[in-house]
């Protein structure tokens, strides 16, 4: 058993994890601003993440073996719980995102076309970080989400008070009404309605994971030992026309593309450029990987019954 500490937790794979956790037989304890609360006999701290005093006030003498947080999106909240959780665990664990090796928002290095992207193309330890720009607005944060993940990676990445690790997560699926984007209900509601998906003219792969294989993945870095950026996907990448033949073999109708020129507006997970990245070294440090073909079939019969979402 473990004391672990989850930062977040209130909805998704988050809220799973939780759950697993707790199932595990670890000493779980959620900190969130109270929206949702934790389940049955999972102590409860209800603080702003941002307000370091009344983080600080609120965890009191408490130490963890592990702290996991699930919402942690620019420097100044990653640098907040340096200093918070120095001393206070011996392993952080940030969750992360696929879209900090988006070549769109940053000047990463190159990679051989075709190869999915490793883990050492963002590497945390040479990122530069900018805690002064105005990562407190909602409007910046939206923008600037990849590089706030970056900054946020690379100011844990270089803290002293405990081992860190990022994992960084591909395209989460899979849930129905729990999937708040909505993506995945954008493809189902349009193929569904034989309304066009607007494509680029040549959409290169991306990948993908469920969220309960996201949630089973947390829970062993968790219990893990490695240090470092992870990345976290399902086997088998996708195009979005892969994408849409799967989703139209399920709902039984055929896919509609329209090609779009070159900066138009494109459906989710169209993209123009390189977006799959490696599992290689989750893969060698012991965790399984399922296929994304085996579990997106079912993805798409959970989101039949989603609500209409908007389009993109």
């Amino acid at each position: 058993m473990q004391k672990i500490l989850v930062i977040g937790g209130s909805r998704y794979f988050g809220k799973l994890l939780v759950q697993r956790l707790q199932a595990a037989g670890h000493q779980v304890t959620v900190i969130n601003r109270g929206s949702v609360p934790p389940p049955a006999g999972v102590e409860h701290l209800v603080v702003d993440r941002n307000d370091e005093a009344a983080l600080t006030a609120v965890l009191g003498r408490r130490t963890f073996d592990v702290v996991v947080d699930q919402v942690c999106y620019t420097p100044v909240q990653a640098a907040i719980a340096a200093r918070v959780f120095a001393g206070r665990t011996r392993r952080y664990v940030m969750t992360s995102t696929i879209e900090v090796y988006d070549p769109a928002t940053a000047a990463l290095p190159a990679v051989p076309a075709g190869t999915p992207v490793p883990e050492e193309n963002a590497d945390p330890a040479t990122w530069l970080v900018a805690t002064d720009l105005p990562w407190h607005d909602d409007a910046y944060l939206e923008a600037h989400y990849a590089e706030g993940k970056r900054q946020a990676e690379a100011v844990l990445a270089r803290a002293d008070g405990f081992a860190f690790a990022s994992v960084r997560s591909a395209h989460v699926l899979g849930g129905g009404t729990q999937e708040f984007t909505g993506r995945l209900a954008h493809y189902v509601e349009r193929i569904t309605g034989g309304e066009e998906v607007a494509v680029h003219p040549k959409a290169l792969p991306t990948v993908f994971i469920h969220y309960e294989e996201l949630a089973e993945l947390l829970l062993w870095a968790a219990g893990a030992d490695f240090t470092g950026p992870l990345n976290a996907c399902s086997d088998g990448p996708l195009d979005v026309h892969d994408l849409t033949a799967i989703i139209a073999a399920q709902v039984g109708r055929e896919a509609v593309h329209r090609t779009v020129p070159a900066g138009g507006e494109v459906s989710p997970f169209s993209f123009d450029r390189h977006y799959a990245m490696s599992n290689a070294r989750a893969k060698e440090l012991g965790f399984v990987f399922s296929h994304t073909a085996d579990w997106l079939p079912g993805a798409v019969a959970e989101a039949l019954t989603t609500e209409p979402s908007p389009t993109a």
